[in-house]
């Protein structure tokens, strides 16, 4: 099956974003574009996660629904962190497969960082340890890196602290 997707994007509740950016506007946009699977973006802030609970129909198979719009669970996290005295820097997204599993994440995620005050919130979590948390709160949950190549906060950025995928 093909389809257009696009999962780096981000709500109303983050920095530097349009306060159109809600359900309604985001899926108008998706229509217009051809894209017919969108990323939430921001599940771990607590009014965007409301409002994705009240304005998307669940379809029982990880995907949600609105206006002939197919969303996904996702939110971007920006990881900074000291680890053998080196600073690294990375965005990570994170896929979720039920608001269950969004939940259990935020939790674990509000103990290390304050998930209110932005839809991307920034941790001072080593990636590895990322991965641990949102793969003990479900296996079926993915994360992978939000950018390649820009140069401060991506896998292969020249300032991010890594050298490789592995590394990160």
């Amino acid at each position: 099956m093909e389809f257009i997707a696009d999962f780096h994007i981000h709500s109303k509740y983050s920095r530097a974003t349009s306060r159109n950016m809600d359900v309604q506007h985001i899926a108008e946009w998706a229509k217009l574009k051809g894209i017919t699977l969108m990323g939430t973006g921001d599940f771990t802030h607590y009014l965007w996660l409301e409002e994705l609970k009240h304005n998307l129909e669940d379809c029982a198979n990880g995907l949600y629904k609105y206006n002939d719009v197919y969303f996904i669970l996702t939110v971007e996290i920006s990881s900074i962190y000291s680890k053998k005295g080196k600073v690294h820097r990375v965005h990570l997204i994170i896929f979720a497969p039920s608001f269950e599993t969004a939940e259990k994440i935020n939790t674990r995620l509000s103990w290390i960082g304050n998930l209110k005050s932005d839809g991307r919130p920034i941790l001072g979590l080593d990636a590895k340890e990322l991965v641990k948390i949102v793969l003990d709160s479900d296996p079926q949950a993915i994360v992978v890196p939000s950018h390649a190549w820009t140069p401060w906060f991506s896998v292969f950025g020249s300032m991010s602290g890594f050298n490789s995928l592995e590394e990160c």
